[in-house]
């Protein structure tokens, strides 16, 4: 029988011209079957001993089961982090922010492959921004690392911000963890760099860097005196060319405000530097700039202190996502919602009212 053999429906003529035909099915063959077939899942043991003999792929997959909201791999994701602890602190954690067009997929590049020439292992946690509308993201940050993605002694991993103040997914902290533990010794953060709650980045780093632009002057009007207040360094990026002079001003422009603003670390004068990240010129200098600061906090107590306050901090932060996630998925708040969510738009109930209300209800239910 032929592959491929006419339709029922063929012309009487049977006229060559007439190119439908229908394609018989075909077995398929072994090597296609194992393509079909469900990859098993790891136990927390293969993750465990994946993770810790820096298998790269073992290491995507941890981080896509500690970015999961399935119950089932929550538990298992805990479990996870729970036998890794051990393994992990032993990085220097770097947050880099900074308004769009600063440069700072090209700068992490230049930065990241500067530490992996130099033996370090560099691992990226690159926040992309989540539409509002559909949660959807590009994760583009490869295609635009493409020269650091390609190092052996390199992992990035895109992650989408999921709608997070300050463009930080909210699993950015066990992944950093995981990075940790897998032996990358440098992790960079790169936030979505928007201008909200950047208290976030700092809360989970050791050394935030800004990264800016030329045109200090009319910048410096517009930037929020409070973020300016959380970074150990101001990076003035696209010192080349004609840009370098007007980066100069920048950067003088940039250390006369911070002379009179509170530094974000005790013990640690904050100032402003200028790169090129294009031309690779300053990056070494930054580099000395943060083993410096390094060397200061450990040496007076203050790293270690504002690591014990950062786990601190996110204990209370997971007992808040933990109680509105438990909040919101209750049967009777589900049911409750949508009513009070019409009456308080048609105006019919003010605000604190049906608050009160919803929550008189979820609290008589979870007894």
């Amino acid at each position: 029988m032929n592959k491929y053999d006419r339709p029922e429906w063929t012309p009487d003529e049977n006229n060559e011209a007439f190119a439908t035909y229908v394609r018989k099915e075909e077995p398929l063959s072994s090597s296609m079957k194992k393509r079909w077939v469900k990859r098993k899942e790891r136990s927390i043991s293969e993750y465990v001993e994946g993770v810790l003999a820096s298998d790269r792929t073992i290491l995507a997959q941890a981080i896509t089961l500690v970015e999961s909201n399935a119950e089932r791999h929550m538990a298992m994701a805990q479990q996870l982090l729970q036998q890794l602890l051990p393994h992990t602190g032993n990085s220097l954690r770097i947050g880099i922010t900074g308004v769009p067009g600063a440069g700072k997929s090209t700068f992490i590049e230049a930065f990241g492959t500067f530490l992996c020439e130099r033996g370090h292992r560099v691992a990226v946690l690159a926040v992309d921004p989540s539409s509002s509308l559909t949660g959807g993201s590009i994760l583009g940050d490869k295609t635009r690392m493409e020269q650091l993605a390609r190092h052996p002694r390199a992992f990035i991993r895109p992650s989408p911000s999921g709608g997070t103040l300050g463009g930080v997914h909210r699993k950015t902290r066990e992944t950093m963890l995981l990075c940790e533990a897998a032996g990358y010794d440098v992790i960079l953060i790169e936030t979505v760099g928007v201008g909200q709650s950047e208290g976030m980045v700092r809360g989970m780093v050791d050394f935030f860097l800004l990264l800016a632009l030329t045109g200090a002057g009319d910048e410096l009007q517009g930037m929020k005196k409070g973020i300016m207040e959380l970074v150990d360094a101001i990076v003035i990026n696209k010192a080349d060319g004609d840009n370098k002079k007007r980066a100069e001003l920048a950067k003088a422009e940039y250390n006369q405000i911070l002379h009179y603003l509170r530094h974000a670390t005790k013990g640690w004068k904050t100032k402003a530097y200028t790169c090129s990240a294009l031309l690779g010129e300053g990056i070494a200098e930054i580099w000395d700039v943060i083993q410096q600061f390094m060397e200061v906090t450990k040496k007076s107590g203050v790293f270690m202190e504002r690591r014990r306050m950062q786990m601190k901090d996110w204990l209370y932060a997971m007992i808040k996502d933990y109680l509105e996630t438990s909040f919101f998925a209750h049967p009777i708040v589900k049911q409750t919602l949508p009513s009070l969510e019409r009456e308080v738009m048609d105006g019919k109930q003010p605000v604190t009212m049906a608050v009160q209300q919803l929550i008189e209800q979820y609290e008589r239910g979870a007894r």
